[in-house]
């Protein structure tokens, strides 16, 4: 992750330490979502740095219901906020509404809260439509690491900009992740280059690319990336990214034939 810039990190821990307490009183008096509401606004000022009259809209119409809070970033809706009571414990159909919306809009990004409890997820536009959780933090946890509550609040803040470093933030993760790394242990490329490695260490060693990818398979990699969902997602995430990698391509050689235009020989004039 990239470093968190001075100015939001010193506004960050110096509000961050206010609204704990703030949060621990409401969740003592277990207010109401409405109240959690206006708690949560502010910190969308306080801490994240946004103007809660320029850059947050309040009740954003979904199909004849509302979405709690939406970040404007001029006429584009960047983030849409969805928020709970502060003593609910933020499920996933919680976020049905604003999934929705963000679907039919185009909104990338969908904040799920109870003030104390953060949740960063990001919208799958495919068939059928789906979402992955980026981050969740826990500003009340005794454990949590007042600098990774900061770093991670600062993805979403004011500062950010318009989702270019939450979308960072997101592309590492994804790319890093055990299923995709399983992905990549069995592609090819990287088969062939463990059989080179093998028969360069063990001089006459016969060993075929099928052979080593079974062993990885089989005893190497545990069988849970391999099957279900998230393996599944990791193929998908694999293709795309070799499809990248090919229509990328395909424009470098087309500007490499445009630059291998054979120039014109200038022949001198005699006078």
């Amino acid at each position: 992750m990239p470093g968190t810039p001075k100015r939001f990190a010193d506004r960050a821990k110096r509000n961050l330490r206010r609204y704990q307490k703030i949060l621990s009183s409401a969740r003592s008096r277990d207010v109401n979502e409405s109240d959690t509401v206006v708690i949560v606004s502010d910190m969308l000022t306080d801490i994240l740095g946004y103007d809660k009259y320029k850059d947050v809209t309040t009740e954003l119409a979904i199909r004849g219901t509302f979405c709690d809070l939406a970040i404007k970033n001029g006429s584009r809706t960047q983030y849409l906020i969805e928020v709970k009571s502060i003593d609910t414990d933020l499920r996933e159909n919680h976020l049905r509404q604003a999934i929705d919306y963000g679907t039919r809009e185009g909104v990338e990004w969908v904040l799920l809260t109870n003030g104390a409890v953060w949740q960063a997820h990001r919208i799958r536009f495919e068939q059928p439509i789906a979402h992955d959780m980026a981050f969740t933090i826990d500003l009340l946890d005794p454990d949590a690491k007042p600098a990774e509550i900061t770093d991670l609040f600062y993805l979403i803040s004011k500062e950010a900009g318009t989702c270019s470093e939450i979308d960072n933030y997101w592309k590492h993760k994804e790319a890093t992740s055990r299923y995709v790394i399983a992905q990549v242990l069995l592609e090819d490329g990287v088969l062939s280059i463990v059989r080179r490695q093998l028969r360069s260490l063990f001089k006459g060693l016969k060993v075929s690319a099928t052979d080593i990818e079974k062993v990885i398979r089989t005893a190497v990699l545990k069988r849970d990336v391999l099957e279900g969902d998230k393996a599944q997602l990791a193929e998908k995430i694999l293709r795309r990214a070799e499809r990248r990698k090919q229509r990328a391509k395909g424009v470098a050689s087309d500007a490499d034939k445009t630059d291998a235009t054979p120039a014109i020989a200038v022949v001198p004039v005699v006078h």
